[in-house]
């Protein structure tokens, strides 16, 4: 009889609490979004799954010892989000932006979101129950940049008791991008000005890829090193890309080595969605400051592409402003679609994915700033 009952309580359902049960719902809510609505699937499966394993009373997954504990070694030293760092370097082309070096003006715009964030978040102090710190501010304040590698990384480094509410935050309103993005690009914009067509651009030489990556790790190092391991990492794997010599590698760091880095990351998040780290009066207000940080950055670059257009000799549309925000490509690919209902023969894709490789360097740049100048 003694030993039934030691059996019976070594059991999960004898161990289980209220707010593990609750966790457990989030971690499976997160699956069906990414399964049947298809939102950020590669990402939000291994986080919901991860919630899921981390939530298991007993199990001791997240304990030291546990498989998630050491997995969230990654994100603790800031090698996963490096990595896949290198890995969409790999994928990005900047011929676009090169073509027309005007668009980095767009990609810096729409960083307003991270810093007009800064200061919504120190205010929220006022709140009963809201408390948080100018480490923990700024951790939440680059969600708006919309780009969850650097959201991660700089949570690591400043926050990370919120690392596991930043990180599905970020990557919940990077899904959603096609819902958000649009009303606030029309109600900024007339329907003459969204059916703007722009001119084609021009090609891009090899050794203008090739030097421009050299060119920003070495402004970078000059200027801003706090930005180096995010800028570094993106230009190396861009550079192979670009030169065309080491082909392997850089398909490797495409394919292979981001998908086993995105499953272990996914995990690795998953870990920080215990019930204890995350059910808190804190992450609503993460929730709530990531959507509007995230429109911010959005409203502030469709407002500088219409101030562009009003003094530039070539016509810009104001919609490819919107793609700013480092949601790469899917911000380009909703400016295109909301381009082609006032014009069906207005096609912006490349045009906006201009704006959209500078928001990354801007997103990293102005994590770089944040690190600097918060320790």
């Amino acid at each position: 009889m003694e030993n039934l009952k030691l059996l019976w309580e070594s059991t999960g359902l004898y161990n289980f609490t209220g707010p593990q049960a609750i966790m457990m719902a989030v971690g499976f809510l997160l699956l069906y979004l990414a399964i049947k609505k298809g939102f950020e699937p590669l990402l939000l499966l291994p986080i919901g799954f991860g919630a899921i394993l981390s939530n298991i009373p007993v199990a001791g997954m997240i304990d030291e010892g546990g498989i998630l504990y050491y997995l969230y070694a990654g994100i603790k030293t800031g090698l996963f989000p490096l990595l896949i760092f290198m890995g969409v370097g790999a994928m990005t082309d900047f011929g676009p932006m090169l073509a027309n070096p005007k668009t980095l003006l767009l990609g810096a715009a729409a960083q307003f979101g991270i810093f007009g964030t800064l200061f919504g978040a120190l205010a929220l102090n006022a709140v009963p129950g809201m408390a948080f710190d100018l480490k923990q501010a700024a951790a939440i304040a680059i969600i708006g940049g919309a780009d969850g590698p650097t959201a991660i990384y700089v949570a690591s480094k400043l926050a990370p008791d919120l690392l596991g509410a930043i990180a599905v935050a970020a990557y919940s309103y990077m899904a959603l991008v096609p819902l958000i993005q649009p009303p606030i690009m029309r109600a900024l914009t007339t329907e003459q000005e969204r059916g703007i067509e722009m001119q084609q651009l021009r090609l891009v030489s090899k050794n203008e890829k090739i030097i421009f990556p050299l060119m920003l790790v070495v402004l970078t190092a000059a200027l801003l090193p706090s930005a180096a391991p995010l800028i570094g990492m993106f230009c190396l794997g861009n550079l192979m890309n670009a030169t065309g010599v080491v082909e392997r590698l850089s398909k490797t760091a495409q394919n292979e080595l981001i998908n086993i880095v995105t499953i272990f990351l996914g995990l690795a998040v998953g870990s920080k969605l215990s019930a204890e780290a995350f059910l808190k009066m804190e992450t609503l207000g993460i929730l709530g400051l990531g959507a509007i940080a995230f429109s911010i950055g959005t409203a502030s670059g469709v407002i500088m592409a219409k101030i562009m257009n009003r003094f530039s000799a070539t016509p810009i549309n104001p919609l490819i402003g919107a793609a700013g925000v480092s949601a790469v490509p899917m911000a380009a690919r909703v400016a295109n679609k909301v381009g082609l209902e006032s014009n069906p023969h207005n096609f912006l894709l490349m045009h906006a994915m201009g704006p959209n490789v500078a928001g990354v360097i801007g997103s990293a740049v102005a994590a770089g700033v944040l690190l600097s100048l918060i320790r």
